[in-house]
């Protein structure tokens, strides 16, 4: 459990400058950082403003108590509504601001919780609702299965200026007993960062079942269950990082950017492993190059870059997938993600989520959205993801609405390292089997014509050697006939 908390001094400072300019009785937003269990220490990097809701709405407002007697209590009008002031949170708006926000975040960067800027009152008749809030937003950012269970409330109050942190407890009951107070300081976290990047390769092939044997699953659901399956693989494979295999917690002492390699072990080919499967009538292959960043704390193992790689990589992957369904959910007529099927409307007529593989008899192929990176705080990045039709523009309008932060000027700070999108394509049961096949009977047809011809040449060889032996028994045989006729 996360006990103490240190915030980057500079973000949290220009985060209460902008509070106190406010004229906004409360505020709710996001908290970015990270959470480390083993050193059982929390880390902020920023506080992130929740926009205002679709209805033009700030997702948080103070509601205040109805008076039934204007004269009754001798306490000015100020101090009555302040003391029973309640907090009223749009919990489901903050709850999608997360989810699309943790799309953003690259390894060792995530929503860590959420903050609010309220009284000392309103905190605490609200504390309920903020713990739910909590559990919302953990669960709308949540991707990865061992994630911690334990969020952050930071309460910045206005009246006495001071700040305070508590960790919530993400279980089943939300009590108060959940929130559990934990050391909170100010100091510099961003600038003791190290930074890892590595460029993953992968090549995954899923087969298609028939309808008999498993639900109608789309496109999307062979992808989600083929990455799913792929966690265990990727999390036990070994790193190589500045061309050193790491083998222990030992700490990272050099400075600048370090490059990670990841060792996996040979895996099985699919395609024949599915020449031998009756149920199968056709494989996924979802192939490509994914670029991941990572940034560890000074007092984090090497170790701990590593797991963050490998879980960005997984994050990156679901996220992809997460755009192209919420652009079908928004759209649900025709789109063009980038889908071709030879002599079939098929991917014309349904949004690439509701694609059924195991009916589809022509080869599909899909590219996914490209993943690109801008600058943010003292050297570290967060990241965005552009279908091939859009344009820096779009990355543009998403870092101001989502992360309330000055749009980059200069596209050349902005990395695109994925110069080639990442492509899913589907193919046929005998488009896999015909080729294994073709080429086994190639093999036995050459086979049996070397055979043949080593046949025939040893049976031409035995009828000389016959005809020879013949020819020689029947000389013998006029020559001793011959010697018999002249004695007599």
């Amino acid at each position: 459990m996360v006990k103490a908390v240190v915030g980057e001094e500079s973000q949290l400072q220009l985060a209460e400058d902008r509070l106190s300019r406010s004229s906004e009785p409360a505020q709710v937003g996001l908290v970015i950082g990270k959470l480390n269990s083993a050193l059982d220490r929390g880390f902020v990097f920023d506080l992130v403003p929740t926009p205002q809701n679709d209805a033009g709405q700030p997702a948080c407002s103070v509601l205040e108590p109805a008076k039934d007697n204007k004269k009754k209590g001798s306490k000015s009008k100020s101090q009555t509504s302040d003391s029973s002031s309640n907090l009223v949170i749009d919990k489901d708006w903050v709850a999608e601001h997360a989810r699309q926000l943790s799309r953003m975040m690259v390894g060792g960067i995530k929503v860590v919780g959420i903050y609010v800027w309220a009284s000392e009152s309103a905190f605490k008749n609200s504390t309920m609702v903020l713990c739910q809030t909590v559990k919302g937003v953990a669960e709308a950012a949540s991707t990865l299965e061992d994630d911690l269970d334990e969020r952050l409330l930071i309460h910045i109050c206005y009246s006495p200026r001071r700040w305070t942190c508590r960790n919530c407890t993400l279980s089943s009951n939300i009590t108060s007993s959940s929130l559990r107070p934990c050391d909170f300081k100010m100091g510099r976290v961003l600038t003791s960062l190290q930074t890892f990047k590595c460029l993953y390769n992968f090549d995954l092939r899923l087969p298609i079942y028939q309808e008999k044997t498993s639900k109608s699953e789309t496109l999307v659901d062979v992808l989600y269950n083929g990455i799913s399956n792929y966690v265990k693989e990727l999390r036990g494979a070994k790193a190589v990082i500045d061309g050193n295999l790491v083998v222990n917690d030992e700490a990272c002492t050099t400075e600048g950017l370090h490059e990670v390699e990841l060792l996996l072990p040979f895996m099985k080919d699919m395609y024949i492993e599915a020449c031998s499967q009756k149920d199968v009538v056709g494989v996924v292959n979802f192939t490509g190059s994914l670029c991941s960043f990572s940034f560890l704390n000074s007092k984090e193992p090497i170790s701990q870059a590593v797991a963050d790689i490998k879980d960005d990589i997984i994050r990156s992957l679901r996220s992809r997938l997460d755009i192209i369904c919420d652009e079908a959910d928004e759209d649900p007529g025709p789109i063009d993600n980038g889908i071709k099927e030879a002599g079939n409307d098929l991917a014309s007529e349904k949004p690439v989520s509701q694609l059924v593989l195991h009916s589809l008899r022509k080869n599909c192929n899909l590219s996914l959205p490209r993943r690109v990176f801008v600058p943010w705080l003292a050297g570290t990045y967060i990241c965005d993801y552009l279908q091939p039709s859009e344009t820096l523009e779009v990355l543009k309008d998403h870092c101001v609405e989502l992360m309330s932060m000055e749009a980059p000027n200069d596209a050349s700070k902005i990395l695109e390292p994925e110069e080639e999108a990442i492509r899913v394509s589907t193919r046929s049961f005998w488009d896999v089997v015909l080729p294994y096949c073709s080429t086994s009977s190639s093999t036995q047809e050459k086979n049996m014509e070397i055979t043949g011809k080593e046949n025939s040449q040893k049976t031409s060889k035995s009828a000389s050697l016959y005809f020879i032996a013949a020819v020689i028994i029947l000389l013998l045989s006029v020559l001793v006939g011959f010697v018999f006729v002249r004695k007599s």
